[in-house]
């Protein structure tokens, strides 16, 4: 066992910037690679992938990724974890190994994690008493039952512990916790136990604050965003973490981006809800308790967090069917650019009450006025250009499509000197609505197996 172990984030999501994980570990030493791929639209975008081809329905961009990268992870021992797999981990791995096996590559040990997956169970389990309730309107599950497009348990850090014992070298995951990718192999490397509540939950918030991959390192920043250096070449985080629980959060020299405070505390709020109670499968964590300190340049040390036993429930996120969404834009453009695409909003929805079309909802968004701040914007004067952007929502589907023809004639019929209608008449888009829910830890089992060549 080393002191400390270097778990570098690789990936923030599907469509992260691509040259990352090579950098994270060609630039300096690293014993772990992580990435995180999923979000709750990814898994219903995924299963539509399979159904149309039994091979897909992972992320496809990481297969040629470690195939880029294995070489050297294999030369320097270092281990990949992801939750790339998606919902079809295996055929993730098959496609792999195949690469390995093109690249000469012996010996190498992928450990599969599935079971997340219960999208064909959920009959099984609303008979057994589980309801599915949705965990912020209350509403049980039958409401949407017929229209549920995937179904995944979030399980955490320990099947993948389980995997690495078992002599992974690459870990493929489905709906895993993005905090559980990085705690991961700080239970596997000090045998932190099951109850040690506060390591976890430090483990826990480490993985928090490198799930979004380049926001720790100076992305998206909202402090001095002017002065982080060479964003252009950004590089991710890394965790150093020690047995005792603490971690220093830092990236590669010579790369661009910071890690600071500000960085840190930033990532730290992304999404945590209630910062006492801060649920993963593994411990309930509390970011009150959270200690930063500077440990050098583009260093930041995290230290004496607290954390509480875990829940006896798992969150499973569910996608369904709701309607379909269309969407265009119009530029309008100097002299009353504004009043031209306020002009053009209101004949547009005339036009479609005249047709007796049916929506949800209707939005317009004017970018470059209010498309951010809505009506607490100061209307800036004068406006050179404004783009109109609008949008129909609703489960009749003909009346969605129909919207779709009347964005173009308003070009010639509306208001002057338009232009950006690009791309054609917008067509429906389905609409993927989230919906939450908790299941009996007991209820499931993630399944453990190792490929090798």
């Amino acid at each position: 066992m080393k002191e400390p172990i270097r778990i570098a984030s690789g990936q923030g999501f599907w469509g992260d910037l691509l040259t990352a994980p090579r950098a994270q570990v060609t630039k300096g030493p690293i014993d772990y690679l992580v990435m995180d791929y999923l979000a709750e639209v990814t898994m219903s975008i995924m299963q539509k992938q399979k159904r149309r081809d039994p091979k897909l329905g992972y992320a496809k961009d990481l297969v040629p990724l470690i195939a880029d990268i294995l070489p050297d992870c294999v030369e320097h021992n270092i281990k990949i974890i992801t939750n790339g797999g998606g919902v079809n981990p295996q055929a993730c791995a098959e496609a792999i190994l195949d690469n390995a096996r093109k690249l000469g590559v012996k010996g190498l040990k992928i450990g599969v994690v599935t079971g997340d997956d219960i999208l064909g169970r959920i009959d099984e389990f609303r008979s057994n008493g589980i309801d599915f309730r949705n965990m912020e309107t209350g509403e049980v599950v039958s409401t949407i039952a017929d229209r549920i497009s995937s179904a995944n348990v979030y399980f955490g850090a320990f099947p993948i512990v389980e995997a690495l014992q078992m002599g992974a070298d690459i870990v493929i995951t489905g709906r895993t916790t993005d905090t559980g990718l990085t705690l991961a192999p700080m239970i596997y490397e000090y045998g932190w136990n099951e109850d040690d509540w506060d390591k976890l939950a430090a483990g826990t918030i480490a993985g928090h604050i490198m799930e979004c991959g380049g926001q720790a390192t100076g992305g998206n920043f909202s402090a001095d965003w002017k002065n982080v250096p060479d964003l252009e070449n950004i590089g991710f985080p890394i965790a150093e973490a020690y047995a005792d629980g603490s971690i220093v959060i830092t990236k590669h020299k010579d790369t661009g981006g910071l890690v600071s405070q500000q960085t840190v505390k930033e990532q730290l709020l992304y999404e945590i809800g209630n910062p006492n109670n801060y649920i993963t499968p593994e411990t309930v964590a509390d970011f009150t308790t959270i200690q930063l300190s500077d440990d050098g340049p583009d260093r930041v040390k995290m230290s004496g967090v607290k954390g509480e036993p875990c829940t006896d429930t798992y969150k499973v996120s569910m996608s369904y069917t709701d309607g379909y969404t269309a969407v265009s834009t119009l530029t309008y453009t100097w002299p009353d650019a504004l009043e031209k695409a306020q002009a053009a909003d209101k004949i547009l929805r005339k036009r479609l009450q005249n047709l007796g079309l049916q929506f949800d909802e209707i939005r317009t968004e004017f970018i470059g006025v209010n498309a951010c701040h809505g009506h607490l914007t100061a209307i800036p004067n004068p406006i050179n250009e404004v783009a109109l952007r609008f949008g129909v929502r609703g489960n009749d589907f003909e009346s969605v499509e129909r919207f779709g023809k009347e964005i173009a004639p308003l070009i010639l019929t509306g208001p002057p000197s338009v232009t950006g209608f690009a791309g054609g008449r917008p067509k429906p888009s389905e609409v993927i609505a989230f919906w939450p829910a908790l299941i009996p830890k007991d209820a499931v089992q993630p399944s453990i197996t190792i490929e090798q060549l």
